[in-house]
């Protein structure tokens, strides 16, 4: 029986590399359906993406040699069924457009994610959550709890198995530790105005300033609030004619769509993280 899979590869930029993939792939009867690959000029690092069909008999002769070449090359290798859904927590606080989004875009399966739970330190969204039959897990957080609570979010992750966290609009700063433990795991969205205008009402400010666009940034959390390798941006053109609500409203249309891309950049095994930034192959 023919599957389907996504071989990925991280390495020092060397050639031969994708001369010996795919002839690997076509001595164990590999049928390539998608082949991208970049190669950093500034860093020297290699990175690619084969989509391939292959007969289940010949899988386990093709990962055996497989790991040899990963030995001889020095490769980071990865073999994933194309059809395995990526175990996910969503965290929101009150704001949940991109929770709506992301849980109607796992309905009709445009975004190969498996939502494990959704979780919050409010309950406005456990609506969402009821109506996509999706457990829904409250964590409040205070100043005085902030550790207990993460041991609570450590405790969801570990139970469910999940592999991937994404804030969809979570509005509390998770600890160094947390970020560190789980580095290349957690995406973020925010607006794009940052640095400017930070903290409350960012769109009010905004209008009063006159901008002229508003966008969005995905990017993976780390230990620098904020300042993590970027996935994904958009931005729409706005003028003065715009009021603060229609600002946010459109704010919040690209916010759910930017984070809907990066995700999906994710758990198709498109993204790489490479030092400060990342990248996202086609």
């Amino acid at each position: 029986m023919t599957s389907k899979y996504i071989l990925t590869t991280q390495s020092e930029d060397r050639i031969g590399i994708v001369a010996t993939l795919t002839r690997a792939l076509a001595d164990h009867g590999g049928f390539i359906t998608a082949h991208s690959q970049f190669g950093t000029p500034g860093s020297d690092r290699f990175y690619s993406r084969i989509a391939f069909d292959m007969d289940s008999e010949n899988l386990t002769a093709f990962k055996s040699a497989l790991l040899k070449i990963a030995g001889e090359w020095s490769l980071s290798v990865e073999i994933i069924p194309q059809a395995r859904k990526t175990k996910t927590i969503i965290m929101v606080s009150k704001f949940d457009h991109c929770l709506a989004d992301l849980l109607y875009r796992r309905s009709n399966g445009s975004l190969n994610i498996d939502v494990c739970a959704v979780v919050s330190n409010h309950t406005d969204a456990a609506h969402r959550a009821r109506a996509a039959d999706v457990p829904f897990i409250h964590i409040p957080v205070s100043k005085t709890n902030k550790p207990e609570a993460e041991a609570a979010l450590r405790k969801v992750m570990t139970d469910t198995g999940a592999e991937l966290i994404i804030l969809a609009r979570y509005m509390q700063i998770l600890s160094d530790s947390f970020c560190t433990d789980y580095s290349g795991r957690i995406i973020n969205i925010h607006h794009s105005f940052l640095p400017s205008f930070k903290g409350a009402k960012p769109y009010h400010r905004a209008y009063a300033r006159g901008v002229k666009l508003i966008g969005a940034t995905a990017h993976y959390v780390t230990a620098d609030l904020d300042e993590g390798p970027i996935i994904d941006q958009d931005v729409r053109r706005v003028d003065h004619t715009m009021t603060p609500d229609q600002l946010i409203a459109i704010g919040r249309d690209v916010e759910a769509q930017t984070l809907a891309r990066a995700v999906a950049h994710h758990v198709d095994h498109r993204a790489f993280i490479n030092g400060n930034k990342t990248v996202v192959l086609p």
